[in-house]
């Protein structure tokens, strides 16, 4: 074996190498940033032509000399080898099969040797083609307990939100945890576990109203989250009790004109004073102001309008006072408005009738409905219990998608650009699969099939998902995956994890797409309630039936209702047809 230069051009590819397939872009252009920063690390291995020829022939490397190309340069270093009789064809099948990527705890031990020898994050970052905040990110592991990481160079990984607790956490936590949690020779750990009982409340910087002046005071440090995104303040802190307190005394400090702090309920809402009624719109003058923190520990500000106090005796409206020392006094009342609170009621209900008749008969074009249905999700009756972030009304926090909607003017003008980032964002807060109230229920499902979210779903081969899979959901995994179950369930699990390490799984109970029969019957329990709930409406159908001619209604209604729920998929074309219509309408 030798080691000599030559131009990379010269060298002549091996037909019978076993890597046939492309690599990926995102593969290439790392090698490239590498081979440009520090050049060939490893040399490809060749050998002389056959034959007697004077080229050289690869054996391992053929990537690497191509990207040695496109990087420009004019000379490598290749190690030359004895010709083989198969022409390489096993050193390249071995040289291939054997080679592994670093995992995340070896990336780390040779970042932090690079940084030992001179190297700064962000040349790393360069010659390893990562952003910096992935290279912060490995240095991390810094902060996690020895036994812990001995255990992650298994190939044992907590997921990035579990390293996130656990590296949070001090040594002294992470060693009480590890001893109650350390798994036996040859188990993985519970991560899970461990991370919950690392965490601890945060408070974030972004939520914070108070400045450093209060935080100091307090003896707030905040701790920068390097798994926040890139584009949000992601520092918070542990110390809750100074949070809350620096907060209060913001709010003490600046407690506005006819201003009150208050606490909240067991719902999260603002306990306002006795006989309040809160204010929705725009508050006058004269209404109240009560700023209260969150759960979440944010300063929230409501207005509320108290009952007028009662007039005094002896005044009675319009009368002039008639007796007492002040009988010469005229005391009047406001000026009557031109429109009653009555009057108002009625103009709203007028209004709502014309809207929702125009909205079912007046031409709309598809741009301007997109527009409208973001617009009314920004309405101050609109509650959501969204999966995005927690329960919010829709006045509060659709209006930052709508805003850019409007000209300067006021009025409705928008590109296509701007409606379709509007309406994503509206969707993102409103459809949820989660568990418990914010679950949009069979809609969202709906909505994920029709848009392919099933692509977006994670790999669900992880120890934390298989652990609630039964013994028969677990064999099922293994023959789609062409993996003979083991004896044990314990065996079973360890040899799916490790096949989908390398393999992205998806159990079929995680498809958006809803089981054909359950989405049948949902959408006929729609089409029955429409029907069922009409029929008692009095001349609904505008063919101007009187209350007499409706008395059999009832025995009418139990029968329909009873063949709606009764009826099968083929028997039900009528009721079918009418859904379609109005569907199409």
């Amino acid at each position: 074996m030798q080691i000599v230069k030559v131009d990379p051009r010269a060298l002549k590819e091996n037909p019978d190498r076993m890597r046939q397939s492309k690599s990926s872009p995102q593969a290439d252009a790392l090698m490239l940033a590498t081979i440009k920063a520090v050049g060939i690390v490893q040399p490809p291995v060749v050998a002389p032509e056959p034959d007697g020829g004077n080229g050289y022939i690869i054996d391992a490397g053929h990537r690497r000399v191509r990207l040695a190309i496109a990087a420009g340069l004019e000379e490598i270093d290749i190690l030359v080898v004895d010709a083989a009789n198969d022409n390489g064809a096993m050193r390249s099948m071995v040289e291939n099969s054997v080679r592994e990527p670093l995992n995340p705890v070896d990336q780390w031990r040779g970042i932090e040797r690079l940084v030992a020898l001179g190297w700064t994050e962000e040349a790393i970052a360069v010659a390893l083609a990562l952003p910096v905040r992935q290279i912060r990110k490995l240095r991390l592991l810094a902060n996690v307990l020895p036994a812990m990481l001995e255990q992650m160079a298994l190939g044992d990984m907590p997921n990035e939100q579990q390293l996130r607790v656990i590296a949070a956490a001090g040594k002294v936590d992470q060693k009480e945890v590890w001893k109650a949690h350390k798994p036996k020779k040859g188990d993985t750990a519970p991560w899970w576990q461990i991370a919950n009982a690392l965490t601890k409340k945060r408070m974030y910087a972004k939520d914070a109203s108070f400045g450093d002046d209060l935080a100091q005071a307090y003896g707030i440090e905040w701790v920068e989250d390097l798994f926040a995104p890139a584009d949000q303040d992601g520092r918070y802190t542990t110390n809750v009790e100074g949070f809350m307190g620096a907060q209060h005394e913001w709010m003490t400090s600046n407690l506005p004109k006819r201003g009150a702090i208050v606490e909240i309920n067991s719902w999260g809402q603002p306990e306002l004073p006795k006989k309040a009624s809160q204010v929705y719109g725009k508050p006058s003058k004269s209404d109240h102001t009560a700023i209260y923190l969150d759960r979440d520990g944010k300063v929230q500000t409501v207005h509320y309008r108290m009952p007028e106090a009662a007039k005094p005796k002896g005044i009675a409206g319009d009368e002039p006072v008639t007796g007492g020392d002040d009988a010469d006094t005229i005391v009047t009342s406001k000026a009557r408005p031109d429109v009653t609170q009555k009057g108002h009621d009625m103009i709203g209900d007028f209004r709502t009738d014309a809207l929702h008749d125009a909205l079912g008969r007046a031409p709309i074009e598809d741009d301007m409905l997109m527009a409208l249905l973001v617009l009314a999700f920004a309405g101050q009756n609109v509650r959501v219990e969204s999966g995005a972030d927690g329960t919010f009304y829709g006045g509060k926090r659709f209006s930052r998608h709508v805003v850019g909607l409007f000209d300067k003017h006021g009025k409705l003008a928008f590109d296509q650009d701007t409606l379709r980032v509007a309406v994503r964002s509206v969707l993102i807060d409103v459809l949820s699969c989660r568990r418990g109230m914010s679950n949009s229920g069979m809609i969202s499902r709906i909505a994920g099939d029709a848009i392919g979210a099933d692509e977006f779903l994670p790999n669900m081969g992880s120890e934390d998902f298989l652990l609630c899979l039964s013994r028969q959901a677990l064999e099922a995994s293994c023959t789609e995956a062409s993996i003979q179950p083991r004896q044990k369930v314990r065996e079973t699990r360890a040899a799916l994890i490790e096949h989908f390490a390398t393999q992205h799984f998806v159990h079929p109970a995680g498809r958006f797409a809803p089981p054909a029969d359950e989405l049948l019957d949902w959408i006929r329990a729609g089409a029955a309630t429409d029907v069922i709930g009409s029929a008692g409406h009095e001349d609904d159908d505008g063919d101007g039936a009187s209350v007499d001619e409706e008395q059999d209604g009832p025995a009418d209604e139990d029968a329909e209702q009873v063949d709606l729920q009764g009826v099968n998929v083929d028997a039900d074309d009528e009721h079918d047809q009418d859904f379609d219509q109005r569907a199409a309408a």
